[in-house]
């Protein structure tokens, strides 16, 4: 898949995730939210949780899982501690979640996936 596709499948995923966010009842604060080394997909919020959510788009959830790597989960980590003043407020818990999208299956959203 040349660079292009990849963009476009990725920006239809991320849309697919922010819908099914809205429809679980989270706020959408931002989206492709990027900084020198890293960046997030979509920062959401619902009550009193703050997530950086990574949107993983591949052909089966194994693979869409193994795709997110400690790598590109520390890339992830270090753009949303750098990110989180902006959208923090005092009380709130920050967390990073994973939303892998596979075609023929609802988006599985894995909260907290980020331990640390």
């Amino acid at each position: 898949m040349n660079r292009e596709a990849a963009e476009k499948r990725g920006r239809g995923a991320e849309t697919l995730a922010c819908w099914w966010l809205r429809l679980h009842g989270w706020q959408i604060l931002a989206r492709r939210a990027r900084l020198p080394g890293g960046e997030v997909d979509i920062i959401a919020r619902r009550g009193r949780t703050l997530a950086f959510v990574e949107v993983k788009a591949r052909a089966t959830r194994e693979a869409a899982a193994m795709s997110l790597d400690a790598w590109r989960l520390r890339r992830v980590v270090a753009a949303a501690e750098r990110l989180a003043p902006r959208y923090l407020r005092p009380g709130d818990d920050l967390r990073i979640d994973a939303i892998f999208i596979v075609p023929a299956s609802f988006p599985h959203h894995v909260p907290n996936i980020w331990q640390g």
